[in-house]
């Protein structure tokens, strides 16, 4: 399907899709699920400034494509899986889900990964800093060598 055949609804849909990085076909699933609409690939990247096939892209286009590029780069709040909570939750599903299924090797590498996410917890790792959390002073070590008492 050429650019022209999508309405601007659908057109702006796939505009701001590709300039918040969705691949290609990303987009084309996305119109089939969302407007029953089906493009192909290469109708999809007429839509892409960054692309050859698209650029002779419309000013109005490449406008939209810009703004929202701009937008969504300098606010990832928007993004779920930005927010700590949102990638625990998740983390807590699978994991609950991988050990109601027996896989007690997904469980536990997912609940790993869950204890990374909150900081290292999971560990007994301990991180020692000097006065006003400075770097500790480099002093040398000074190994001191015991007599061998002529067992060599």
């Amino acid at each position: 399907m050429a650019p022209g055949k999508l309405n601007p609804e659908q057109q702006t849909y796939v505009v701001q899709a590709l300039a918040c990085f969705d691949p290609p076909g990303v987009v084309v699933a996305a119109l089939k699920k969302e407007f029953g609409v089906s493009i192909s690939l290469q109708g999809v990247e007429c839509y892409d400034p960054n692309k050859r096939a698209g650029r002779n892209l419309a000013k109005r286009w490449r406008a939209i494509f810009d703004e929202t590029r701009k937008a969504f780069l300098e606010d990832t709040s928007k993004i779920g899986v930005s927010h700590r909570a949102v990638r625990l939750r998740a983390l807590q599903r699978m994991a609950e889900k991988a050990e109601s299924q027996g896989n007690m090797v997904l469980a536990s590498s997912l609940l790993e990964q869950a204890a990374k996410e909150v900081g290292d917890s999971y560990t007994n790792r301990r991180e020692l800093t000097g006065k006003d959390g400075k770097d500790l002073p480099a002093n040398p070590v000074t190994i001191f060598a015991l007599p061998d008492n002529g067992r060599n």
